[in-house]
């Protein structure tokens, strides 16, 4: 069991974001992310986004810190990776 953290380096909603994933499977992210009590609204497809204050937590809590493109490899190879929803073109 190893999930993964990526350093807080995503802006949005006034603050930054680091990105949680598992490589074995979304049980044990899901599982994983409510240890640490991230609400389920914060799961995005494929990973979860934690909030910079937080980012110690899932240290503490076990998460492996890795960089942004290994993360996203490392998602990939364990299948899996969701490609981001895109807006339908406007006519």
């Amino acid at each position: 069991m190893t999930l993964y953290i990526d350093p807080p380096n995503w802006p949005g909603h006034g603050r930054m974001w680091s990105h949680l994933i598992s490589d074995v499977s979304f049980e044990e992210l899901h599982a994983a992310a409510a240890a640490i009590g991230c609400p389920p609204r914060a799961f995005d497809g494929d990973h979860y986004d934690i909030p910079s204050e937080r980012y110690g937590d899932a240290v503490a809590a076990g998460a492996v810190e890795i960089g942004s493109k290994e993360l996203v490899r490392r998602l990939t190879a364990a299948g899996l990776r969701r490609p981001k929803r895109r807006p339908a073109p406007s006519v």
